[in-house]
């Protein structure tokens, strides 16, 4: 897929269809930064060769079937793919996380799937019902970043406008890894969308082999975030709200890995913790996520359950929420609580499920 080449790739295709090397940056910037819609607006090329590119390499952008705005101003979006399958991808303006008394880290966000589905199968997650379907190719994570940067007049390439991807939705990026790693480098390139490692973050439910390489992969431009999801606080409790956890070893595998995990001087993990009422967020459950992120170089974001109709779980009080964080951070650690966005459109984490028989009317 053409959104999935690098600009030295992009060059050489061009050259084989008979066109100058330097052709290929012009494409890449028309499609990366100007979001050209098809051959016809990438006016820099001659029209006979525009035509002849179209024939050779069509430019598939994502369909977008359905667009669901929030009374919050997050909008989700229903994409249509070339083969028919459908992802969804959220757009969330001014995302902001509620930490130690003050509001920080205000910025846009783009929530990206990178699995039609998702194989994970944890218990409190609309979208585990949905099953795997097939992987995105890295060309239609890439197309689903310029497909909402296009959407909103977004332009991070240029250092006009501060946009984070958060790999966050529909399916597990660490099943997916070669084509997350490849769209990663392509998104990241000055020459395109531009967007700066550090604004990237990669969510893995706790893929230990994963979490190794890719401790150890080179990225040339910075390594992106990367978010554990852990939602537990004892083997026992993880394996039955996520089955995978036994696969991977348990928890003595997943913080042997985040213990040995090459830390650059400033970086850090992000544990993610989906509060459950009367499941997961008692104080002896913050207290046992204590002593198991012991040593580790991270913080704890706290997401309050989002609802889902078909799922035997309850919303914890904000009360409660607020009670977990001041223990987490009276033990030291980090703790920030995530606010729920678009929960009215089923937007929110954990919600995705390309439907919309659940919409509120």
């Amino acid at each position: 897929m053409i959104f999935a080449l690098e600009p030295e790739e992009m060059g050489e295709q061009v050259q084989a269809l008979g066109l100058a090397r330097y052709r290929g940056q012009q494409i890449f910037q028309a499609l990366h930064q100007a979001h050209a819609g098809g051959w016809e607006e990438i006016t820099a090329l001659p029209t006979a060769q525009r035509r002849r590119m179209a024939e050779a390499m069509p430019i598939e952008w994502p369909a977008i079937a359905q667009r669901f705005s929030s009374t919050d101003g997050t909008v989700r979006y229903l994409l249509r793919l070339a083969d028919g399958a459908e992802v969804e991808s959220v757009y969330l303006p001014d995302e902001t996380f509620d930490g130690a008394g003050e509001s920080v880290r205000k910025r846009t966000t783009f929530c990206l799937s990178t699995q039609v589905g998702c194989a994970v199968n944890c218990q409190f997650c609309l979208t585990a019902t949905l099953g795997l379907k097939r992987n995105l190719t890295a060309g239609e994570i890439v197309a689903q970043v310029l497909t909402l940067l296009r959407e909103h007049g977004l332009r991070p390439g240029r250092g006009l406008d501060r946009v984070n991807l958060v790999l966050m939705g529909m399916g597990e990026p660490f099943l997916n890894y070669d084509n997350v790693l490849r769209a990663i480098s392509v998104l990241t390139r000055k020459e395109g969308a531009g967007i700066a490692a550090r604004r990237i973050t990669v969510s893995t439910s706790g893929i230990v082999d994963k979490i190794k390489r890719w401790g150890s992969e080179p990225f040339p431009r910075g390594r992106p975030r990367l978010a554990i999801s852990l939602n537990a606080s004892s083997d026992e409790q993880r394996q039955r709200l996520m089955p995978l956890h036994r696969g991977q070893g348990g928890m003595a595998a997943l913080l042997a890995a985040v213990r040995e995990f090459p830390y650059g001087s400033r970086e850090y993990l992000t544990f993610e913790y989906v509060l459950l009422a009367g499941v997961n967020d008692s104080d002896e459950d913050a207290d046992r996520v204590l002593a198991l992120l012991a040593g580790a170089r991270g913080k704890v974001n706290l997401i309050a359950w989002n609802m889902g109709p078909e799922l035997p779980f309850k919303t914890p009080s904000d009360e409660k929420v607020l009670a977990f964080q001041r223990r987490l951070i009276a033990g030291g650690m980090p703790t920030y609580i995530r606010r729920p966005r678009g929960r009215d459109i089923y937007a929110a984490c954990g919600q995705l499920k390309r439907e919309v028989a659940h919409l509120p009317t």
